[in-house]
């Protein structure tokens, strides 16, 4: 996973928890909706934040692992070349 992908990715998790936050925040103190809509969406909101962080986790997972010592991800490896050589 190169950079871009990584900062799309936590931009994506980061937009999704704002989003269902704020949406249960307006839900669940709006008196006018019916239990079982607020329960649908809760469970909805559930679920994308699930993977909101999931997509955290594994972001943050493959960039450590890249970072880490002596490692170095396809990204980072120089290509191999037989030039000058008998």
């Amino acid at each position: 996973m190169n950079r871009t992908q990584a900062i799309v990715l936590r931009a994506f998790a980061i937009w999704t928890l704002y989003v269902w936050v704020t949406r249960m925040w307006n839900i669940w103190r709006d008196d006018a909706q019916t239990v079982g809509f607020k329960v649908v969406h809760t469970v909805l909101a559930v679920v994308s934040v699930a993977f909101a962080i999931a997509c955290l986790v594994i972001v943050k997972r493959v960039r450590a692992r890249r970072a880490g010592p002596g490692s170095a991800g396809i990204d980072d490896v120089e290509p191999v070349t037989t030039a000058g050589r008998p």
